[in-house]
C-alpha cells in the first residue's frame, strides 16, 4: 500500500512541476517586451530592476522595423511592445483588422527631425532638392506636416497625419519628395539633400537631434510613444506592474539625463 501512495505522490509531484512550467512558458512572472534598439530597448534596460523588486522579470526582444513587433505582439509571441506612437497604431490596426491592438500607456516624445549633409539651412536648398521622408503612411504625414511648417512646400488645408505627397498644393523650390522606409533614412544623407528621421533611428547613427537636426519639432508634438499590449490585457497584473516601472523616478531621470532633449518624458 506504501508503494501504491509513493507513486501516487510521484505521479501528482511531476504533474504539478509541469502545470509549472507551462505556466512559466504563457508569462507567469516573466514578461517578453518588444522594442526598437534606440532608445526604447535602452530605457527598457533600466527598467529591469526596477521591475524586478515588483517580482517580474523583463526579457526585451530588439526588433529593426516596425511591422514585426505589432505581428509578434498580436501572436501572443510578446508581451507588449514599445517603439511606436498612437498615430502609427492606429493606422495599423486598421490595415490589419486581425490584430486587436492597444495603447496600454504614453511613455515618451522623440520629436523628429530634418538632417542634411549638403545644407546648414532649409534655405539653403536650390530647385528640385530631393527630401527623403517614412514610406509608413503616419510617419510620412507627420514628416510632411514638419516640412510644411517650416515653408518648404503648403498642403491642402485641413489634412493631418495622414497627409501624402499628393496632399502637396503649393512647391515652390519644386522640392522632390521620396518615401523610404523609416529605418533607412540615415543611409540616404549622402544622396539626398534632406531627410526627415525619427529619432531612434537618428540617434542609432550618431545623430543628436537637438544638436543636429537643422529643423526640429517642437516638445508639443502629439506623436506620444506608448507601449502596446493585446486588447484585454491593459489591466493584467504584470502590465500594470511594466507602466508603474516605466513611468519611475529613476526612468525619468535616466531619459532627461541620457538624451538630453532627443526624448522627453511624457509622464
Amino acid at each position: 500500500m506504501k508503494r501504491i501512495l509513493l507513486a501516487i505522490l510521484s505521479i501528482l509531484s511531476v504533474s504539478l512541476l509541469a502545470l509549472g512550467c507551462g505556466g512559466d512558458k504563457s508569462g507567469g512572472k516573466t514578461i517578453k517586451v518588444g522594442a526598437t534598439a534606440v532608445p526604447h530597448a535602452e530605457i527598457l534596460e533600466v527598467v529591469k530592476p526596477v521591475l524586478e523588486k515588483d517580482g517580474v522579470k523583463l526579457e526585451i526582444v530588439e526588433f529593426n522595423d516596425y511591422v514585426q513587433p505589432n505581428l509578434s505582439l498580436n501572436d501572443k509571441e510578446l508581451d507588449a511592445n514599445f517603439f511606436q506612437h498612437k498615430p502609427y497604431l492606429d493606422n495599423f490596426v486598421e490595415e490589419h483588422k486581425e490584430c486587436k491592438l492597444v495603447s496600454a500607456a504614453g511613455i515618451h516624445i522623440e520629436p523628429m527631425g530634418v538632417y542634411s549633409r549638403k545644407v546648414k539651412k532649409l534655405d539653403e536648398l536650390k530647385d528640385g532638392a530631393i527630401a527623403a521622408i517614412p514610406s509608413d503612411p503616419t510617419n510620412g504625414g507627420r514628416a510632411l506636416l514638419l516640412l510644411a511648417k517650416q515653408g518648404l512646400f503648403k498642403l491642402k488645408d485641413g489634412v493631418n497625419e495622414k497627409a501624402t505627397v499628393q496632399d502637396i498644393v503649393e512647391n515652390k523650390k519644386n522640392i522632390v519628395v521620396r518615401e523610404i522606409e523609416a529605418a533607412q533614412l540615415p543611409r540616404t544623407l549622402d544622396d539626398v539633400d534632406i531627410a526627415v528621421i525619427n529619432s531612434n533611428f537618428a540617434m542609432q547613427v550618431d545623430l543628436v537631434p537637438t544638436r543636429d537636426a537643422i529643423a526640429i519639432e517642437g516638445n508639443d508634438s502629439p506623436y506620444v510613444n506608448i507601449i502596446a499590449v493585446r486588447a484585454g490585457d491593459e489591466n493584467r497584473k504584470e502590465i500594470v506592474s511594466l507602466i508603474k516601472a516605466v513611468k519611475s523616478d529613476e526612468v525619468k531621470k535616466f531619459i532627461e539625463d541620457k538624451y538630453k532633449g532627443a526624448v522627453v518624458p511624457a509622464f
